[in-house]
């Protein structure tokens, strides 16, 4: 057997950019993001006939905590003053897109923010309609998240 050799990586440290200089200015970010699902799931969410509960609702306040609770989850994010939340929900034929925008004032941009609340937001999606989702197997063969994009970043 061949003696293969391994890449090291050794950490240089890291550290929290220093925005103390900057300005504080209003800023704004929206993400987006989709859920791949079944299409009698899609039914049973439009009409509030999943088990756990309304989704949509759930998964707004869970975007909403998500976005709130991000400089917890990401070791470098600072911590933002959070101005202003809004979830929205687009419900196809067999995905739902949610997107977040996130507003604040401060000196450093929310866009991280907002992909969290994405992406938390639509996790919730998928616990919420696992039971409906599975295959025989315990898989889950139509459920597919992507597409989580930053469509808009703005400072003022």
């Amino acid at each position: 057997m061949a003696n293969k050799s391994l890449t090291h990586l050794s950490s240089k440290g890291v550290r929290m950019v220093e925005v103390g200089d900057k300005p504080v200015t209003s800023r704004t970010a929206v993400a987006r993001g989709k859920i791949y699902l079944k299409k009698n799931t899609i039914k049973l969410v439009e009409n509030d006939e999943i088990k756990k509960g309304n989704v949509i609702t759930t998964a707004q306040i869970a975007a909403i905590n998500a976005v709130k609770s991000t400089h917890h989850l990401i070791p470098l994010c600072h911590s933002l003053r959070i101005t202003g939340v809004d979830v929205d929900f687009q419900v196809e034929r067999d995905y739902i897109m949610i997107t977040v925008n996130v507003n604040s004032m401060g000196k450093t941009g929310v866009e991280m923010e907002a992909l969290t609340g994405v992406s938390v937001g639509l996790l919730t999606v998928w616990d919420m309609v696992k039971s409906v989702e599975k295959d025989e197997h315990g898989q889950y063969p139509s459920t597919l998240i992507s597409e989580i994009e930053v469509v808009k970043k703005m400072k003022e």
